[in-house]
C-alpha cells in the first residue's frame, strides 16, 4: 500500500508530499490542482510502463508541465509585501515523483537532456535519477537500487555491484532492467505498479462503447473505455461476488437486476426494472444510470488492483446515486487501496459518515501552489528525493 506520495515540480504541485490511507479522498475548490495530482499518479503508473515520456509529450512536454512559478516564494510575497516577481533559475530542470510505503519506495527525476545537434527531440526529457528502496524512508542504508543516467547501482548484500550503460536516458530502469535473479526488487515493483488502475470520465454518449454489442471473454478487469462492461459484469457474476453485484444495483435500482444477453458471441447489458414488461438495452439507459454500471464493474472486479484510482467518478450521476455510490468505493476499498477525486460534497460526506478509515486530503492554492489545507511544511510525511 502507498503510504506517501510526492510530487515536485509537476503543474500547480511545486512540492507536495502527502499520506494516502487505504481509502482516500481528495477534494478542493475547481483549480486548486486536484486533475494535476490525478496526472501525477498516471505518470508514475507511466513510468512502469516507459510511458512517461510520451505522456509528458502528449502535455506539451517537459517545459510546459513544469512548475510556471519562481523557484522559492519569499516571506515578502506571501504577506503581500512585494508582488511575485520571476527569477533566474538557479537549480537543474527537474520534475519529481515518488511514493513509498511500509515494505518499498521508488523515486524519480526527469529533466532536459544536454544540448545537442544529433536529435531532433531535444525537448524529450530524460530520466536523470531513479531510486528503490526498502521501507518508506529513503536513506542509504534502505537503498536497493539507484540509477544515474544510464548506470545502475543494484545492491549485492552490503555492497553495491555496478552496472554500466544499464539502461537508456529516456527509459526507466523499471521497464527496461528485469534481471529477476539480480534485482528481483525491480520486477516485483513494477508489476506491482503495473497492476495500478485509473478511470477517469467513462463515456457514456449514445455512441459510448459501453452501449454496443461486443464479442465477449472472461474480463475480470473493466477496460478503459468501458466497451467490456457486459463481459466485465457476466464475468463478476460467475467468478467473483454476484451477491455484491446484485446489492449494488438493487441499491441505487430498487427492484431491478442486470441481465447480459449473448448472441452469437457477441455480449450485449441490459437492466430489467421493476413495472417495465421488457429489459431496458444498454443504448436506452440514461448516462447516469449506465456510468453507476460502469462503477460497479470497477470497483467489484474480481482481479483487484494494488492500487485503484478514479477521477470524479460523481461526474452525470443523480444526487440520489451518489450514497449507493459511496457504499461500492468502500466495498473496492475493503479489497484495494483506493484514491477518489472528487468535488461533490454529497459524495465525501457520504464517505465521511460510513468508513470506518478514511483520509481525507483537501487542496488549496496560494500564490499558484497546490497545497493541503491547514498543513504547513513542517507538517509533511518524511520523505527525501534521490540526489542528482
Amino acid at each position: 500500500m502507498i503510504g506517501t506520495l510526492a510530487v515536485q515540480n509537476y503543474r500547480s504541485l511545486r512540492s507536495l508530499v502527502l499520506e494516502l490511507g487505504r481509502l482516500t479522498v481528495v477534494t478542493g475548490a475547481n483549480g486548486t490542482g486536484k486533475s494535476s495530482l490525478y496526472r501525477a499518479l498516471r505518470l508514475l503508473a507511466d513510468s512502469a510502463r516507459n510511458g512517461a515520456v510520451a505522456a509528458l509529450a502528449r502535455e506539451g512536454g517537459l517545459p510546459s508541465t513544469l512548475w510556471a512559478g519562481p523557484e522559492t516564494i519569499g516571506r515578502a510575497v506571501r504577506a503581500g509585501e512585494h508582488p511575485v516577481q520571476g527569477t533566474v533559475r538557479r537549480g537543474p530542470v527537474s520534475l519529481r515523483l515518488g511514493f513509498a510505503g511500509p515494505d518499498v519506495g521508488y523515486a524519480v527525476d526527469f529533466g532536459l537532456p544536454p544540448p545537442s545537434q544529433r536529435s531532433v527531440f531535444g525537448l524529450d526529457p530524460e530520466v536523470k535519477r531513479e531510486a528503490v528502496w526498502a521501507g518508506p524512508l529513503l536513506r542509504p542504508s534502505t537503498l536497493l537500487a539507484e540509477r544515474a543516467g544510464t548506470a545502475l547501482r543494484i545492491r549485492d548484500g552490503r555492497a553495491f555491484r555496478a552496472v554500466p550503460d544499464a539502461v537508456h536516458p529516456f527509459d526507466s530502469m523499471l521497464s527496461e532492467y528485469t534481471d529477476p535473479e539480480r534485482a528481483p526488487e525491480l520486477l516485483t515493483l513494477r508489476e506491482r505498479i503495473r497492476s495500478w488502475r485509473f478511470y477517469d470520465h467513462l463515456r457514456t454518449d449514445a455512441a459510448a462503447p459501453a452501449r454496443q454489442a461486443r464479442i465477449g471473454t472472461r474480463t475480470p478487469v473493466l477496460g478503459p473505455d468501458g466497451g467490456d462492461l457486459a463481459a466485465a459484469l457476466q464475468t463478476i457474476r460467475e467468478t467473483g461476488d454476484a451477491e455484491a453485484l446484485g446489492s449494488a444495483v438493487g441499491a441505487a435500482f430498487p427492484g431491478s437486476a442486470v441481465e447480459i444477453a449473448v448472441e452469437s458471441g457477441r455480449f450485449e447489458l441490459r437492466l430489467r426494472q421493476h413495472g417495465l414488461l421488457r429489459p431496458l438495452a444498454a443504448a436506452e439507459l440514461s448516462d447516469g444510470t449506465l456510468r453507476y454500471l460502469l462503477w460497479v464493474a470497477a470497483l467489484l472486479s474480481p482481479r483487484p488492483p494494488a492500487l485503484l484510482v478514479l477521477n470524479e467518478p460523481e461526474t452525470s450521476l443523480h444526487p440520489e446515486l451518489l450514497r449507493p455510490l459511496a457504499g461500492l468505493i468502500l466495498a473496492g476499498a475493503a479489497r484495494t487501496q483506493v484514491v477518489v477525486v472528487s468535488h461533490a460534497r454529497a459524495l465525501t460526506g457520504a464517505l465521511e459518515r460510513d468508513a470506518t478509515e478514511l483520509t481525507t486530503v483537501e487542496l488549496v492554492k496560494e500564490f499558484g501552489e497546490t497545497r493541503v489545507a491547514g498543513r504547513g511544511r513542517l507538517d509533511e510525511p518524511a520523505w527525501h528525493w534521490p540526489r542528482r
